[in-house]
């Protein structure tokens, strides 16, 4: 999924967001899984929205903005 792939509104999931060579899913920012968490805790990186309990999820206009400031 390339930026200009991505829905104007609603969630992504984290392995649309940092890819998932297995399943075939492109990565749109690069980073390996514990980078990303990292980048949350430490503000880089947007927080995630809790869907449920176990249901993590991070808007896309977050992950469009993110895309923005770091291209720019």
């Amino acid at each position: 999924m390339s930026v200009h792939q991505l829905p104007s509104t609603g969630y992504l999931r984290l392995p649309q967001i940092i890819g998932d060579p297995k399943k075939g899913i492109p990565a749109v920012i690069p980073v390996s899984k514990t980078s990303w968490y990292e980048g949350v805790k430490a503000g880089r990186y947007p927080a995630p929205v809790k869907l449920s309990p176990r249901c993590s999820a991070w808007r896309v206009e977050d992950i469009k903005r993110l895309i923005d400031e770091v291209s720019a």
